[in-house]
Order: structure tokens, then C-alpha cells, then sequence
């Protein structure tokens, strides 16, 4: 079994950050994810306002930190999914799809997963029209009629970016308003080619091979009709992706994320969690970037004992 001071589960935008820091500190560091490294923000198709960058692409930013945390000598492994792990002792012990590992300390920061509409026809499309990354799809419905479905931040930048690819983008929204921020409203409402139905929801997903209608509900109106659309982008929030940390035993919400303090350590002693898997109300980059450097710090007083801590 190897052995290690600082095991990180998860490598996006707070588990790269608990990496830097952690190794800094000069713990032997090590991080698990299931995916490639750069989590969501890598599927951003811009994130704004991060200190520093006005705009720049999710893509890039999840590269510079990935590149960033393996400068700072942090053991990475890509593609290799957390199966359980045992918290009872002093090590915690992680096992994964192809080894198990201890650490002293841990920090969990696995993020969360795109939520789904729940209605007919979207599972049975999902990869042939209904996608939940648009970034990632995008490109594959230039000059087609898309549908984005959400009011959020996510929804609204999704919508800036299919705009600029699509012939034609048709928002829902369930509610009256946006909820995103102003300035992205702002754009939404310059765009020629942007659509909203305002009150209305998706109750059904249609096609053959491919998505080609959608049947929507104006709850206002109480009524149905269809629309043809050529792809469905589900932009309606995010779910913590927590069932390996509960399943350990540690404390989470009513909504599934899990509990931390302050210095964001968990229920279990020498456990900690950063960024968007937690209850901290905020999620975004810049919270769990600090998120995770905190964590990481915590760590290493956990680990190292240094003379301030006692």
C-alpha cells in the first residue's frame, strides 16, 4: 500500500488548489480523480471575474491550475475512480479502482455533477442531443436551433456561448427572471438570437436517432405546444458528489453536502473537504480555491504539529 501525507480526492478548482499549497507546505502529496484533471471549470465556457482574469476560457484556467500543482510537485493520477474509503484509524485508507493508498490526511473535494430535468426522453437522448456541458457540445450544433434550459449563472453563460455558434438559442426558464448576474442578463438581451420563454418548463424530450422537438409547459398560460430543436443543454445546477464521504461516515446536510467549520475540517479528525461537495453557500472558483488552500493548510498543522499550533 502507498504511503503518503496528503491524499486529495478530486482535481478540480479547490483540489489543485489544496495540492499547491499542500506540497508548498511540503507534505508528499497525492491526488485521486475519476476524470481528468480541471473538474467543472474545465467545462466553463468562460468563467468571469476571477481575480486577475476579467474573462478567460474554463478550459484554460483548469489547464494553468493543473500545470501550476504538478510544478509544484504534486502526484496526479487521471482516470482512476475512488471506490470506498475507511476513516476509522489513524491512516485513512483510500481505495481506488486500481490500488489502495493511506495518508495521514485527507481532503475530499470531488465537486459535484450536473442535475437532470427528470423528464421523458432525457435519458434515452443523453450523447445524441441532450448534453449538460456546453462547451463541450457545442460545436457540434453550429448553425442549428439549441435549447438551454435553466435561469442560473451556468444557463446564462451557456447561453452567451451557444449564441455565438448556433443559429438560434431558445432559453426556459420556469420562473418570471433570470436569476444570474446582471451583466450576463444585460448580454442575453443583446443577442439577436436568443429566444426566451419565460414561466415555461420542459415536460418531454422527443426524437428519433437524435433530439428533434421538445414539448414545453407555460405554467402561466397552462398550456403545451411544441418546438423543434436540434439539441437540449441542461443548465439547471449542480448535485454534491458525496456518496463516498457519507458512505464513510461523515457528517453531510439535508441536501446531501458535506458539513465543515471554518478551517474546513469534517466530522472525522485529520478529514477535510473543499469547494463545490460542501454546505458553503457559494460556488464558485474563487470560493473553492480558497476553500482548498485552507484545507490544505489544516493539513499540514494536522500532520506537522508546527510550534504555533501546540
Amino acid at each position: 500500500m502507498e504511503s503518503w501525507e496528503l491524499i486529495i480526492i478530486g482535481a478540480g478548482a479547490g483540489g489543485l488548489a489544496a495540492g499547491i499549497y499542500g506540497a508548498r507546505s511540503g507534505l508528499k502529496t497525492l491526488i485521486i480523480d475519476e476524470k481528468m484533471a480541471g473538474g467543472t471549470t474545465a467545462d466553463a465556457p468562460v468563467v468571469e471575474n476571477y481575480p486577475g482574469f476579467p474573462q478567460i476560457g474554463g478550459g484554460e484556467l483548469a489547464e494553468r491550475m493543473t500545470l501550476h500543482c504538478k510544478k509544484a510537485g504534486v502526484t496526479i493520477h487521471e482516470i482512476e475512480p475512488v471506490t470506498g474509503l475507511d476513516l476509522a484509524g489513524e491512516r485513512k485508507i483510500v481505495k481506488t479502482s486500481r490500488a489502495a493508498y493511506e495518508a495521514t490526511a485527507l481532503i475530499i473535494a470531488t465537486g459535484s455533477h450536473y442535475r437532470e430535468i427528470g423528464v421523458k426522453g432525457e435519458k434515452e437522448f443523453r450523447g445524441r442531443g441532450v448534453s449538460y456541458c456546453g462547451v463541450c457540445d457545442g460545436p457540434l450544433f453550429k448553425g442549428k436551433r439549441v435549447l438551454v434550459i435553466g435561469g442560473g449563472n451556468s444557463a446564462a453563460t451557456t447561453t452567451l456561448y451557444l449564441s455565438g455558434l448556433a443559429a438560434e438559442v431558445v432559453v426556459t426558464h420556469r420562473r418570471g427572471a433570470f436569476r444570474a448576474e446582471d451583466a450576463l442578463v444585460k448580454d442575453i438581451a443583446s443577442k439577436e438570437n436568443v429566444q426566451v420563454f419565460w414561466n415555461t418548463e420542459v415536460r418531454e424530450i422527443k426524437g428519433d436517432k437524435l433530439v428533434t422537438k421538445v414539448v414545453l409547459y407555460d405554467n402561466k398560460a397552462e398550456a403545451t405546444k411544441e418546438i423543434a430543436v436540434d439539441a437540449v443543454f441542461v443548465q439547471i445546477g449542480e448535485a454534491p458528489n458525496s456518496q463516498i464521504a457519507r458512505e464513510a461516515g461523515l457528517d453531510v446536510n439535508e441536501h446531501g453536502y458535506i458539513k465543515t467549520d471554518v478551517f474546513q475540517r469534517t466530522s472525522v479528525a485529520g478529514v477535510y473537504a473543499a469547494g463545490d461537495v460542501t454546505s458553503h453557500p457559494v460556488k464558485q472558483v474563487g470560493t473553492a480555491v480558497g476553500q482548498g488552500i485552507t484545507a490544505a493548510l489544516e493539513a499540514y498543522s494536522y500532520i506537522r504539529r508546527p510550534y504555533y499550533r501546540g
